[in-house]
């Protein structure tokens, strides 16, 4: 297999999601909007043949993702036929694919970490039951105290919205930690392409005409929104509750599912993610093939 990789570009966008559409499981990892964001922090490169995408990493350590586009009429025997390697962030359905067409030849461990959260929008919104009364409780405290705007996300907001994450990465000291230096790096370049990016929503709240809360998600299937990033002014009690559920009800209330990403093994993060009540856990996997 003759592959020849290239850095993530605006130029091939449309051929790539293209071949995403093909694919019968998306998890945010694979979105436009998150490899072209992030390719710059993980040494993103793609290559393309007839049927597939292959997204090859190289930082922190050199690794090979799955590759997206037409699982289902590609010849996996024929692509693996001669190559042993490892691929990471595998979604559960194609290794589901592999193991029928590769028995014997792969080694499969989950990856918790990397499992994406799935939401049901309409109990996003509606926040009804015991199992949200904590969240409808902060989302009222917001809605009670402030005067506030929802407005969605355009280039009107690009440049407040720069100014909200340089505050942001001041309250939380973005400089001594590195994954929140490049988390800001990959909003930064995100919004400064805004134009030209295919797909991408959003929304802000503004009180006294500042903002105190974003959120940037973009379509992945037509069922499904995902949310890449979503800052709140630490000032503001209930802010996050506020921008999450009038980000739904507002920009997304036409999709059924909304992706949260994946918690990479922060307990807090973890912990917050599961007090929303996921519908589902998109779970990918290490796929080592010999």
């Amino acid at each position: 297999m003759d592959l020849q990789f290239e850095p993530i570009s605006l130029e091939k966008q449309q051929a790539y999601l293209d071949k995403l559409a093909q694919s019968k499981q998306v998890s945010s990892d694979y979105s436009f909007s998150n490899i072209f964001g992030w390719g710059d922090e993980y040494g993103l490169s793609w290559a393309f043949n007839e049927h597939l995408v292959w997204i090859k990493q190289e930082k922190p350590r050199p690794s090979y993702w799955a590759p997206i586009g037409d699982w289902e009429n590609t010849d996996w025997q024929k692509v693996f036929r001669d190559r042993h390697c490892v691929l990471t962030r595998v979604p559960e359905k194609l290794s589901v694919i592999w193991q029928d067409l590769l028995p014997g030849r792969l080694k499969i461990e989950k990856v918790r970490n990397h499992w994406d959260y799935l939401y049901d929008v309409n109990e996003l919104i509606e926040l009804k039951g015991k199992r949200f009364h904590k969240k409808k409780n902060l989302l009222n405290q917001f809605l009670k105290k402030y005067e506030y705007r929802y407005i969605d996300f355009g280039p009107e907001l690009i440049e407040p919205a720069m100014a909200m994450q340089a505050d942001w990465c001041n309250w939380r000291d973005c400089e001594s930690s590195d994954v929140l230096a490049a988390e800001n790096r990959s909003v930064l370049k995100i919004l400064t392409n805004w134009d030209k990016l295919f797909g991408l929503t959003g929304g802000a709240i503004v009180v006294e005409d500042i903002i105190v809360a974003y959120t940037i998600g973009e379509k992945i299937t037509d069922d499904t929104v995902v949310i890449h990033y979503e800052k709140g002014c630490p000032d503001f009690k209930g802010v996050y509750q506020a921008i999450n559920q009038m980000f739904l009800v507002n920009s997304a209330r036409d999709f059924k599912y909304v992706n949260r990403e994946q918690d990479l093994g922060e307990k807090g993060l973890r912990k917050a993610k599961l007090s929303y009540n996921p519908v589902d856990l998109l779970k990918k996997y290490r796929v080592t093939v010999v």
